[in-house]
């Protein structure tokens, strides 16, 4: 299930990504990344757009949340309702940018991260899934996301 699952991700990402922006280095510290991919800060709403689009994050694949125009919400990974109040902007910004950082075991892809990666297609070789850029409008659309 896992091995169908990552392969339907390359592909349906792999559709929308034309990016050529080289990567940007970071820093992980103490389980974060505290500073910002692009060095500036992230737009909420344009992150909202990327995670509910089907071709760009493909986050409501995996996950579901507090989208009421999404349906088919996803259910192999935990819900995004809350997702400010369980992490902090820098532990969201690692969890997207290489979950395995965090969870060996995880199936959630690496957005950013492009080398040591397993069954990446050559088209994809080198390649992140997300810009800097999106990736921080993503963590700042997350960050909005706080338990009542």
């Amino acid at each position: 299930m896992v091995r169908p699952l990552l392969g339907l991700l390359s592909l349906l990402a792999f559709a929308n990504h034309a990016r050529a922006e080289p990567l940007r280095p970071y820093r992980i510290v103490k389980g974060e990344i505290p500073a910002s991919l692009s060095g500036k800060p992230g737009d909420a709403a344009k992150g909202r757009a990327i995670v509910v689009d089907r071709q760009t994050g493909l986050c409501l694949l995996c996950h579901s949340g507090p989208f009421p125009e999404a349906r088919q919400q996803g259910d192999l990974a935990p819900s995004l309702a809350g997702a400010g109040s369980r992490s902090s902007v820098g532990r969201l910004r690692l969890k997207i940018v290489d979950s395995r950082a965090l969870n060996p075991a995880t199936i959630m892809p690496s957005y950013y991260r492009t080398q040591g990666l397993a069954q990446v297609a050559k088209a994809w070789e080198g390649k992140p899934v997300l810009t800097a850029q999106q990736i921080e409008d993503v963590v700042a659309f997350l960050a909005t996301l706080k338990t009542p």
